[in-house]
């Protein structure tokens, strides 16, 4: 079929933190743009949305999109930039959100792809909301973008802090101590669930569920009565006790500060609390942005295509201001402003947690 002579052109950035599956994403929608009846031109926006504020960008060629399935960070370079400053003057006095307007009207772009976490599609709605035609992916190894069962990274990440698990429970085997791995996640408690009951964790620390450390105590006593010699939590890192859940922020940031000295992070703090509770040794294990590297996995690399293929039809359907969502088994979209602003938290009634609950895992809070 003889293409169009129109070219339809298309703005693409990568925002927030990196993952294992953002270049497998951007070849999901650039594949299938270039196989439209379209003539397509993609320019990607450098270091997220600074490169749109900014004018920092490159045309993009098919090659560009050859040979990246497997590869884990991203080409385009990302950076965080808050939402809550967008409206605000940058050291300059240059007016963010008009800068990124000004932009994409000097390149005639036809749509902008915005592949980022929850503050990256709260300012993609805000530029829809502004008058650009935007389409949203949803990125991030946390899971909790609202409106979609999965985001692409959560299962790579999943993968690498389970393997973390996996190896701590071998030298677990040979040690009467205590083992806590850390899991990222500040306000939700997806991955340390998820990581958590796929390599056997006795205990699982999460945001969601204020723990009390005399529980913590308690299902470890129960585990050497039970001639347990060792026993694994899996914390999130921004787990939090039921004494601090009952603080403001202020007193919170207050207490937090006053540690900060003392403990690099909440594990090393339950760490400590646990040693002089039990009288065991507690060892901490932070794999950290391992996390976030790597190859993305076999389930991230077909959802990223589908996602990305989703997000080219929409483009070539005109259907903007829309949020790629897995529902099911089934890729679909759902507006933009129905998702930012909301994070998708773990459900501490679900039928997951009582699961969990079931096999014996405990959450230290009961």
């Amino acid at each position: 079929m003889k293409k169009e002579l129109y070219m339809l052109r298309v703005g693409m950035l990568t925002s927030g933190g990196d993952c294992q599956a953002l270049n497998a994403t951007m070849r999901g929608v650039a594949k299938s743009l270039y196989k439209s009846d379209k003539e397509v031109e993609i320019t990607g926006f450098l270091n997220g949305y600074r490169g749109l504020m900014y004018g920092e960008y490159r045309v993009m060629k098919p090659s560009d999109f050859s040979g990246i399935l497997t590869t884990g960070g991203t080409m385009l370079g990302t950076s965080r930039q808050p939402f809550k400053l967008m409206r605000e003057p940058d050291e300059n006095g240059m007016d963010k959100v008009e800068a990124m307007k000004a932009t994409y009207n000097k390149l005639k772009l036809d749509c902008l792809v915005v592949l980022g976490g929850n503050g990256s599609q709260k300012t993609a709605n805000l530029l829809s909301e502004e008058g650009l035609n935007v389409v949203g992916l949803p990125k991030t190894i946390d899971n909790d973008i609202y409106g979609t069962d999965m985001t692409f990274g959560f299962q790579s990440a999943v993968e690498i802090a389970t393997n973390a698990i996996d190896c701590i429970h071998t030298t677990a085997a040979s040690h009467s101590r205590v083992f806590i791995v850390e899991v990222m996640g500040h306000k939700v408690g997806w991955l340390t669930l998820y990581a958590g009951l796929a390599g056997g964790a006795d205990i699982i620390l999460i945001p969601e569920i204020p723990y009390d450390i005399k529980k913590i105590a308690d299902a470890i006593r129960l585990r050497e009565a039970d001639g347990k010699r060792f026993t694994i939590l899996a914390v999130a890192e921004g787990a939090i006790s039921k004494e601090d859940a009952a603080l403001s922020k202020k007193e919170l940031k207050k207490k937090r500060l006053k540690n900060a000295g003392r403990y690099p992070s909440i594990s090393y703090e339950i760490g400590d609390i646990l040693s002089g509770e039990t009288g065991v040794e507690v060892r901490v294990t932070v794999p950290g942005h391992t996390q976030r590297g790597g190859t993305p996995n076999p389930f991230d690399r077909a959802l990223s295509t589908r996602l990305g293929a989703h997000g080219a039809e929409l483009i070539l359907k005109k259907q903007y201001g829309r949020l790629v969502v897995l529902r099911g088994t089934e890729v679909t979209d759902i507006l933009l402003s129905e998702s930012a602003g909301k994070l998708k938290y773990v459900d501490p009634e679900s039928t997951l947690v009582n699961e969990a609950r079931l096999v014996g895992i405990s959450f230290g809070d009961r």
